[in-house]
């Protein structure tokens, strides 16, 4: 049975602090009902939090105000309003990709002792913008700012997957696919089919194609609109590391890939 009490009409109009706190956690609710769903009416609404449907009304009533909640006139229901992506659309600009990977990619180096890379495509390059390094390592190399070939890498392979096929392909062109080592791949085709592997199991993996003794994995990074901005990756010496062969590592990766990318505004699911 939905409640319907003074008490509840008290705190609904927000008298007190935790009248207040209270009100605005059910205007929430109210929102994240719509955004699930779509469209919702007030009986929809009240019946799902439990409360009243002159609650509910009251607090529609103040979220159209703010122009965070619209009404369907010819349907009677509610939705999102334009206010919500006024305020979701100020967020991206203030997000730092860098900023809120770190965390990210020092656990994961901690995690798998081996060096973590977050990179982004520049001028047809995959560039390191930050690195977490395991305690692993026997040599401390550096490849924070580092320009390396996208079909050499598994980072570099992570953003060649995500882009249209034209703009893969003005890129391929200009910088052709030049052998840095005697496993670097080289064939059209053949780089082709593994980027649609890439794609579908949401991995890339790199085994002595840009140096010869050093393997990698990565998994990219979204943002809030779902575009991939990012490869977050694991490399570590060939002898020791393989990252198909490291128990739970891609899995550990590609939730890696997700967490950045969540802190980035993209929806978990």
């Amino acid at each position: 049975m939905i409640p319907n009490n003074d008490a509840e009409s008290s705190i609904d109009a927000g008298k007190g602090p935790q009248g207040g706190v209270q009100s605005v956690d059910r205007a929430l609710a109210v929102l994240d009902i719509l955004a699930r769903d779509g469209y919702a009416g007030v009986s929809e609404i009240a019946e799902e939090m439990n409360l009243h449907k002159s609650t509910i009304f009251r607090l529609l009533v103040s979220l159209v105000g703010r122009d965070l909640v619209q009404q369907d006139n010819g349907r009677g229901k509610y939705q999102l309003g334009f206010g919500v992506l006024r305020l979701a659309s100020s967020i991206p600009g203030r997000l730092s990709l860098v900023h809120e990977a770190r965390q990210v990619l020092e656990c994961l180096a901690e995690e798998y002792k081996e060096t973590v890379n977050l990179a982004v495509l520049r001028s047809n390059f995959a560039v390191n913008v930050d690195q977490a390094m395991g305690p692993s390592m026997l040599v401390m190399y550096d490849w924070v700012g580092s320009l390396t070939p996208l079909h050499a890498t598994s980072s570099g392979k992570v953003l060649l997957a995500a882009l249209t096929a034209d703009e893969r392909a003005r890129i391929l062109e200009e910088t052709g696919l030049p052998a840095r080592t005697p496993r670097t791949i080289t064939d059209r085709h053949q780089l082709e089919s593994q980027l649609l592997e890439v794609s579908r199991v949401g991995y890339a993996v790199a085994r002595d194609e840009i140096e010869i003794g050093l393997n990698a994995a990565a998994a990219p990074v979204y943002n809030h609109a779902g575009n991939v901005i990012g490869a977050v990756s694991i490399s570590g010496p060939a002898f020791r590391f393989d990252p198909e062969k490291t128990p739970g590592l891609l899995e550990a990766l590609k939730q890696a890939g997700l967490q950045i990318s969540a802190n980035m505004g993209y929806p978990r699911r």
